[in-house]
């Protein structure tokens, strides 16, 4: 396994929800991420949200398409968030999606940690590379 740790900027965007998202109070979002350091990549995503302020409890899942170079390596695959707050503690999960990596990333597996500090996002990445089957 190895682990790799940088910086990133993301950009969320409102997107217009479907009738049955609007009717529950999710709310859907683009993101638009850079990635810096040993991966050097660019990441593109939809999310669905939903947040009870009052309580500070909520959800979100998200699909992102990474794509760019990982320690040298250029390619692209996709990232799976799943994130929980029980009222005010969160919980986050952000894993490779199985069989997804393409070019010389591909038969990557992995999880990122995202970290943040001083108004700065951070990542924490731990792969793995396979040959793909």
């Amino acid at each position: 396994m190895s682990k790799v740790t940088g910086e990133f900027s993301v950009k969320m965007q409102p997107e217009p929800a479907s009738a049955v998202a609007a009717d529950t109070g999710v709310g859907r979002m683009s993101l638009d991420k850079q990635y810096h350091g040993a991966l050097q990549a660019t990441g593109k995503g939809e999310m669905l949200a939903y947040m009870d302020s009052a309580l500070g409890s909520g959800a979100y899942v998200a699909i992102e398409r990474v794509e760019g170079t990982l320690d040298g390596r250029r390619g692209d695959f996709l990232l799976h968030h799943r994130g929980l707050m029980e009222r005010g503690a969160p919980s986050l999960v952000v894993a490779v999606v199985p069989d997804s990596g393409r070019g010389e990333l591909a038969g990557i597996s992995g999880t990122l940690q995202i970290r943040k500090e001083g108004g700065k996002h951070y990542y924490d990445f731990d792969y793995q590379l396979a040959d793909p089957a």
